[in-house]
């Protein structure tokens, strides 16, 4: 008996020191514009953590400098749990190589809190680009140096970078048009205005199974699940690899217990078959990881992509 009123004791005193969040309605700042690929990603995981929780989770879009301007709005933020938002390897892991200054310090001014995502970008093209594979649009780009152009979601960010890559190993001579996010760039791509976009695959395959652009290579190590006609870039530049991720993120100064409460209530959201299905439907992974396993990945994320960006030449002044 003293063994079972020991174990109640215990429960309830854990269940004591647990904190109270959500107290009050939360904000996520998302830093990217609306109806992207990683916001619709963002609202799914925010719909159903408002469902878990019973309090409201509101997403402000704070866009702006390949996600530069939401990321440092996240760490200017009051460190008490109750704002947010998206943690990108565009400005956590390239950034940091690619602007010789940032408002923030990677390492300094955030709380990490949890992984929610990953999904590689997938290369699509105008129709009337006359290519219909990567050796073949590699060709018509090195007969045409500089003709030949590809939008991204703004300068840093994977749709910036998988372009630089690719102009590098690629040999080949490209113009990158930077824009405030995805969309802007569809359209353009859909308007005939740039001639290429390596977009994040959940609208980047909405747009190629509606017939409205032509798919040539994931840019994953290998083909994605959701796309396993598409093949990989890798096929035919070996050792390319760049893969999109999403996270949670907070302002540093959030108590430990309160980081910890909400990644594990953003771990139960997240790993619902709601979720998951949503995602995988939108050709993302559910990737749920802790606090130090998200600040130790942002970390070696960095030191993989930094010599690529350096070899690439990109620079974002």
């Amino acid at each position: 008996m003293l063994g079972i009123a020991g174990a109640a004791c215990a429960a309830a005193t854990a269940q004591a020191q647990r904190p109270a969040w959500p107290t009050q309605p939360i904000r996520f700042i998302g830093i990217f514009p609306p109806g992207g690929g990683t916001d619709i990603l963002s609202r799914i995981w925010c719909n159903r953590m408002a469902e878990v929780t019973g309090q409201s989770f509101v997403v402000e879009n704070r866009s702006g400098s390949g996600g530069n301007v939401g990321t440092e709005a996240i760490a200017r933020a009051t460190p008490d749990g109750n704002t947010i938002g998206l943690a990108s390897v565009s400005s956590l892991s390239i950034a940091p190589t690619l602007y010789p200054r940032l408002p923030y310090d990677v390492e300094r001014d955030f709380s990490y809190i949890c992984g929610l995502w990953q999904l590689p970008n997938l290369l699509i093209v105008r129709h009337g680009i006359p290519a219909h594979s990567v050796p073949e649009l590699i060709t018509l780009c090195r007969r045409e140096p500089g003709r030949y152009s590809f939008g991204s979601s703004g300068a840093g960010t994977t749709l910036h970078i998988a372009g630089e890559m690719f102009k590098h190993m690629g040999q080949v001579n490209i113009l990158h048009v930077p824009y405030r996010g995805g969309a802007q760039a569809y359209n353009d791509l859909l308007g005939g205005r740039v001639d290429m976009v390596f977009g994040n695959i959940p609208e980047a395959l909405r747009l190629s199974r509606e017939g409205q652009v032509r798919p040539l290579a994931v840019t994953g190590a290998a083909r994605s699940p959701q796309a396993p006609e598409v093949p990989a870039m890798a096929e035919f530049l070996p050792g390319y690899e760049i893969n999109s991720w999403g996270g949670v993120l907070g302002p540093a100064g959030i108590q430990t217990a309160i980081v910890e409460r909400i990644a594990e209530v953003g771990r139960e959201a997240v790993e619902s078959a709601e979720v998951r299905r949503r995602f995988e439907e939108a050709g993302a992974t559910v990737w749920w990881t802790p606090p130090a396993g998200l600040a130790e990945f942002r970390r070696e994320n960095e030191t993989r992509f930094a010599p690529l960006v350096r070899a690439s030449g990109a620079r974002v002044e």
